[in-house]
């Protein structure tokens, strides 16, 4: 077997292949001896059919096999000769011109970049820095907490933002009922985002058993096509008003969020330890997204467009899966828009791969048992959450990646130079205190 290479591209590789035709005849006479043992055929007891039988109705197939087989071999006898790192499967291309006595392919593949990550040290990481979860912010969440328990009572009343209002209602384009343009005994809360900000003004103001009339002009990117940018009249009756009404801070309350004994003082200070973990958890998510963006500047990579590809699909599919347990209809999903995100993925795979190997940041089992213990602590019953961990090996493997990855950010921030941000707890969460 011989094997020539040339370089395509900056990743892609040929390699030319032969194999000796008097070999792939031996493999083929051996497999189909192999064969007649066991094959069976019409007028002939199995293994004892001829094997001139056997090769008439099986030689293409066990010739077809060998010719793989061959292939498969001299490739990967070349790539290892060469010390190549094979990222794709090769596609293999048959040649027409070859010498007398053999066959000659060609195999097309991909090879893993060569990575050295570069100088970190001056590049900055911006730490976040936020002096301390107090009572005000633990007000803040239990303001949060209380809206999301909101009920809401009938009033005789205009509607105002906030309540929830009853409606009956019917869109017309040109004077036509238009589709998904009616509907009764419809709920909803004004300005809570579920209706465009046109229609909640027109129902603003408005008293149970009063009607109006209106036109509204849908945005030019509204998700139903047919009608963006239409102008197109509303009738609404509202039927019934609703004012919002939130719980009590007390006994109830707290038992609704899980306190047992009712304790509004336990209540404020589970709520202030989670809040001290949230605030770890997204300085820490801060510190790795700047930390990634470092290594990617300072290690230029080309990705696999294999790797890149298989990326592509995986992003598409878990689109596809959250938009199923979301309840929401299937929808055509494009790879080129998931490629951008793929190829940043694959290239920090590629990145920390390296630096893990020459470094040895790779997780000890220390260090997974402790990350797991501090991701059960948000739980109700942090025993039972490490058992669960410990039901699958799996699951185990993914928090030593985890905390592997954890390793590879304290490293970088070592070599990097790191300024202290102090934030605001608004800032840092987004105001949203009770997510």
């Amino acid at each position: 077997m011989q094997a020539n290479q040339e370089t395509t591209n900056a990743l892609e590789r040929r390699i030319d292949l032969s194999v000796t035709k008097a070999d792939i005849d031996r493999d083929v006479e051996v497999r189909l001896r192999k064969l007649s043992r066991t094959v069976k055929m019409p007028g002939f007891r199995p293994g004892k059919v001829p094997l001139n039988v056997v090769a008439r109705a099986y030689e293409p197939q066990a010739r077809s096999e060998a010719i793989g087989a061959a292939v498969e071999k001299a490739f990967g006898e070349a790539v290892r000769a060469q010390n190549m790192r094979v990222a794709s499967h090769p596609r293999i291309e048959p040649k027409e011109t070859a010498a007398e006595g053999t066959l000659e392919f060609s195999a097309v593949f991909e090879v893993y970049p060569e990575v050295v990550v570069g100088d970190l040290s001056e590049r900055e990481i911006e730490r976040p820095v936020l002096e301390e979860v107090g009572e005000t912010e633990v007000d803040k969440t239990l303001e949060v907490l209380r809206k999301q328990r909101v009920r809401y009572e009938a009033v005789d009343r205009a509607a105002a933002s906030g309540d929830r209002v009853e409606i009956d209602f019917t869109g017309r384009k040109d004077g036509v009922p238009f589709e998904g343009g009616q509907a009764q005994d419809f709920q909803f809360v004004l300005d809570a985002g579920s209706m465009l900000k046109d229609f909640d003004a027109n129902v603003t103001g408005l008293k149970a058993g009063e009607s109006k009339t209106f036109d509204l002009t849908f945005p030019e990117d509204y998700h139903a096509r047919q009608m963006a940018g239409q102008t197109v009249q509303f009738e609404v009756t509202v039927k019934k008003v609703e004012g919002p009404v939130l719980p009590e801070i007390d006994s109830d309350f707290a038992r609704a969020l899980g306190v047992a004994d009712g304790d509004t003082d336990k209540l404020r200070k589970e709520i202030r330890d989670n809040l001290v973990r949230e605030v770890k958890q997204r300085v820490q998510a801060r510190i790795k997204d700047q930390v990634m963006d470092a290594l990617l500047a300072v290690t230029p990579i080309e990705a696999p467009r294999a790797l890149v590809l298989a990326e592509s699909e995986r992003l598409a599919e878990n689109a596809r899966l959250e938009r199923e347990a979301r309840g929401l209809a299937p929808r055509p999903q494009s790879l080129d828009k998931f490629n951008d995100w793929a190829a940043r993925r694959v290239k920090l795979g590629l990145i920390m791969a390296e630096l893990i190997k020459d470094n040895t940041l790779r997780a000890t089992k220390e260090q997974t048992r402790a990350l797991i213990r501090q991701m059960a602590e948000s739980y109700e019953d942090p025993e039972e959450m490490v058992r669960w961990y410990d039901a699958e090996p799996g699951r185990l493997e993914g928090a030593e990646a985890v905390a592997t990855e954890d390793n590879v950010v304290e490293w970088v921030c070592s070599k990097a130079r790191i300024r202290d941000k102090a934030v605001s707890f608004d800032e840092l969460m987004g105001n949203n205190a009770a997510a």
